[in-house]
């Protein structure tokens, strides 16, 4: 799943590559796509691109006419840039595709979305407010005001690990599965630690490897064209997906706990005292 690091360098990207520029035509090829229906779709259409606007992982396009549209890329979407897209509209089917933007120039994007598990979403709206995801986000932890106290407030009451904490939207904004298992290996935190268990120094800790390890990420994709920002994530990454390689910092090995749709990846050695974290589907599938 892109997430804020991504969508941060997909805004500036398209800022570069949309504003100035009509939209002539939105061309919903799946209608799972849409979300909204009232104003339609096509009514972005004519529209020229006045801002390029990051919402945790939502990305806004603003349109001179007050109307917005905005795209969240779930799990397994993405955005693909052409500058010059086919001729003809786009035929619907079994493919990737689900929507096609195009601008006067002839150049456009498509979003496409892998997998049966239709989640890519396309909001048009007058207000970001009225996109619920958008509405329940919590801070954005790159925000000049997002401070250690910030952080320090938000986990004091938090019953959840940290790993889960991390994820919640509605408490940060804009970090997922793989930069929060980043995040946590960078603190030397374990994932299962509760979040209002941190001592001072660990907020301090945790606040300090958050900002470092998504300013970071988010240096190494600026520039980047779309179509390179997946392979970049991927190459900045040093636990998550990594399960049975070394540890970058220690050497040792690391390991992994299975959900029914996801997984972490931690390093025992610097996170969890040398000891590896329950993983209970692989407890049950070796039994």
């Amino acid at each position: 799943m892109p997430e804020l690091p991504e969508v941060e360098a997909l805004k500036d990207f398209l800022t570069d590559n949309l504003v100035g520029h009509e939209v002539v035509r939105v061309l919903p090829v799946a209608i799972s796509v849409l979300k909204t229906y009232d104003p339609p779709v096509g009514v972005f259409e004519g529209s020229e691109v006045v801002a390029v606007h990051r919402h945790g992982k939502f990305l806004d396009l603003e349109g001179d006419g007050g109307l917005r549209f905005i795209t969240h890329l779930a799990r397994a979407g993405w955005l693909q840039w052409k500058d010059r897209l086919p001729d003809g509209p786009p035929r619907p089917g079994k493919g990737p595709l689900a929507l096609r933007v195009a601008l006067e120039t002839g150049a456009g994007f498509d979003l496409t979305e892998a997998g049966t598990q239709k989640k890519l979403a396309v909001y048009i709206v007058r207000d970001p407010r009225e996109v619920p995801g958008i509405a329940r986000l919590g801070p954005d932890p790159l925000a000049a005001d997002f401070d250690e106290a910030r952080l320090a407030g938000l986990l004091k009451d938090e019953r959840r690990q940290l790993k889960g904490a991390l994820r919640d939207q509605s408490l940060i904004a804009g970090v997922g599965n793989a930069y929060s298992d980043e995040i946590l290996h960078a603190a030397k935190m374990s994932p299962f630690k509760l979040a209002a268990s941190l001592t001072p120094e660990e907020v301090q800790g945790l606040y300090e490897a958050l900002r470092t390890t998504l300013t970071e990420a988010v240096e190494r994709s600026h520039g980047l064209a779309a179509g390179r920002l997946k392979a970049e994530k991927k190459s900045g990454l040093r636990v998550h997906g990594r399960t049975g390689e070394p540890c970058p910092v220690c050497g040792g090995t690391i390991r992994e706990v299975s959900f029914s749709d996801s997984s972490l990846q931690y390093c025992p050695t610097c996170q969890t005292g040398g000891k590896p974290l329950a993983d209970r589907r692989m407890s049950r599938l070796l039994k």
